[in-house]
């Protein structure tokens, strides 16, 4: 059973390094995607990513909500973005006129990445860390009905399968059922099973599979 981040988090505090493993396996993909989402390179990118977790190391001790980590890595990683962003085109507009008076007027001073952009990268987390959970059989088929960006016919994927075409929608919907419970278990309520291929799998198309 997947262990919840709260433990992660008491487990990091025990010096337990396979809690440290495991906790950035989790959300390594989802600090990465915020400065990368922002426009900055993926060496500012792993800057970012690298400030994140030596942060967290530094407060492990004072995270008074370890249950929320998430929340708190999110966060983290977009003042730092913002920090790193602003700092980017402070550097260009200082190189570009060599005056950095003349220029600070121009740079912007709100989040690089608005809110409803944090969520959507959030709730791609979420739907990775459901379908990741799933067994083999489900994650591949899932994957290749709303993942590839090739639709493959259902003759190719029962193919790929190895079972019949006749069978790939009812093994589909199991696995949606699968994936939905999978979701609830994380916090995710978006429960009509219709609606998800395009509420939680085309909306998510960019999810970081």
């Amino acid at each position: 059973m997947e262990q919840s981040d709260e433990a992660l988090i008491q487990a990091c505090r025990r010096g337990d390094a396979a809690a440290w493993e495991t906790l950035i396996n989790r959300y390594q993909r989802l600090i990465f995607s915020i400065p990368r989402r922002s426009g900055l390179n993926e060496d500012l990118a792993a800057e970012v990513f690298q400030h994140v977790f030596t942060t967290l190391v530094e407060q492990l001790p004072n995270i008074e909500q370890p249950q929320r980590i998430k929340a708190w890595l999110v966060t983290t990683a977009r003042r730092e973005t913002w920090r790193v962003s602003r700092g980017e085109r402070a550097s260009q507009a200082t190189a570009g006129n060599g005056d950095w008076e003349d220029n600070a007027v121009t740079l912007q001073d709100n989040d690089p990445l608005p809110e409803e952009t944090i969520v959507r990268l959030e709730e791609q987390h979420t739907v990775y860390t459901a379908v990741s959970g799933l067994d083999d059989r489900c994650r591949q088929l899932l994957t290749m009905l709303f993942y590839d960006r090739d639709r493959l016919p259902y003759a190719d994927i029962a193919a790929t399968l190895g079972t019949s075409e006749g069978s790939i929608g009812p093994t589909r919907a199991r696995c949606l059922e699968k994936l939905r419970r999978a979701l609830s278990d994380l916090g995710y309520y978006a429960v009509p099973v219709i609606q998800w291929e395009h509420d939680v799998f085309l909306r998510s198309a960019a999810a970081l599979l």
